[in-house]
């Protein structure tokens, strides 16, 4: 039993904020996201957390992200038989087990290097689809089963465009995910408070203690860089005449945007603010879902990505129209931590999330969920 000290020095931690783990827990320690989160910044740099973690600017539109399913509440049945549960979905012609998949990120190798590759595998085991511009092949060699997307910015013309559409689908990806709100580098005040190097993207960044190399692409000096400000619409056309994989465009959540990807062919969209780390100020990807939703018309499927944290979260979205969910930071806490057992970890808690959620909702099955079991309360 614990001491009255011992037991008010661990309220006063929890009150803090300060972790409780000792320094021999294990992938089984946390019980929770936000958790993982705990071990992943005590165990990265200070460089590498803080990229994978902050936003844009004021970080507006980051916390605009959590705080609005603290808005959205459940209204679960009862009086169900709900001893059997189905999670399982089939979207763009593929079924899956649970309605997620792992995003795309950027600078998994200031975790570890060869991340994308560790990634894909956990990912894999845990029966889900992943997206990344890299890490599959050598799964893909292997004969293994993984179901890949794979992740672009776009291009500004149609040879490069057709190009890169017949090599994907060569090397055995399922869809082509085109992020379509990066037509700049953005500013984020940690990155450049950080002095960060882009090239650690990379390269990674030195370990805890040691010093820091002078930045060749520092953030300030990133911050206007283009990357697709030329990219349109016709990109949809040009790949689509080059291959035969489906095309989620990534990024929308204007819904004058939505009804415009269904008009130029795109196969569905992923409604989406980068995780808060493009432009600061813009709404969250929860509270753009209905609308956006509406604008399709049910016409192709709609994702959402953008944080989410728990199972509940998931069951939220799903409600609001999406038909499934892309998780970026989430895994990636569990492989700073843990590595891939981190990540299988992660996203096995998740999916067990949401299947107790919907449960315990009174819901059996995906294709009972809508919005009557949602109420937004304004803050």
């Amino acid at each position: 039993m614990l001491s009255r000290r011992s037991a008010f020095r661990s309220l006063a931690a929890l009150a803090a904020g300060s972790p409780l783990f000792s320094q021999t827990e294990d992938v089984n320690t946390p019980v929770n996201v936000h958790e993982f989160e705990e071990i992943a910044k005590r165990k990265l740099h200070k460089l590498a957390y803080d990229f994978i973690a902050s936003g844009a600017e004021d970080e507006r539109t980051l916390r605009a992200n959590r705080e609005a399913f603290d808005r959205v509440f459940l209204l679960p049945r009862v009086m169900i038989d709900v001893s059997e549960i189905d999670t399982s979905s089939t979207f763009l012609g593929i079924r899956h087990e649970f309605p997620i998949f792992v995003a795309p990120t950027g600078g998994k190798n200031l975790v570890i290097p060869n991340a994308d590759e560790t990634v894909a595998a956990a990912a894999l085991n845990k029966k889900i689809a992943i997206c990344t511009a890299t890490g599959t092949q050598k799964l893909i060699e292997e004969g293994k089963p993984v179901v890949w997307w794979t992740n672009l910015i776009g291009t500004p013309d149609k040879r490069s465009a057709e190009t890169y559409a017949r090599r994907v689908e060569d090397q055995g990806a399922q869809a082509i995910v085109l992020t379509v709100d990066n037509p700049y580098q953005s500013n984020r005040d940690r990155n450049n408070h950080n002095r960060f190097d882009y090239a650690y993207m990379q390269t990674g960044v030195p370990k805890p203690g040691e010093p820091i190399p002078p930045p060749r692409i520092p953030a300030t000096a990133a911050m206007h860089k283009p990357h697709n400000p030329n990219l349109t619409w016709q990109w949809i056309g040009w790949a689509k005449g080059a291959s035969k994989l489906p095309i989620i465009v990534k990024g929308i959540l204007n819904p004058l945007d939505a009804a415009l990807a269904v008009q130029n062919g795109a196969d569905a969209i992923s409604v989406s603010n980068h995780g808060g780390r493009q432009l600061d100020g813009a709404i969250a990807s929860l509270d753009a879902l209905p609308e956006c939703v509406d604008a399709v018309g049910g016409k192709i499927p709609v994702l959402m990505d953008g944080g989410i944290r728990r199972g509940q979260d998931i069951l939220k979205a799903l409600a609001l129209g999406a038909k499934g969910v892309l998780i970026g930071r989430a895994p990636l806490w569990g492989l700073a931590a843990f590595g891939q057992p981190g990540v299988e970890r992660v996203l096995w808690m998740l999916g067990a999330e949401l299947k107790l959620a919907m449960g315990l909702a009174g819901v059996r099955k995906l294709s009972e969920i809508d919005r009557r079991l949602v109420r937004k309360i304004p803050a």
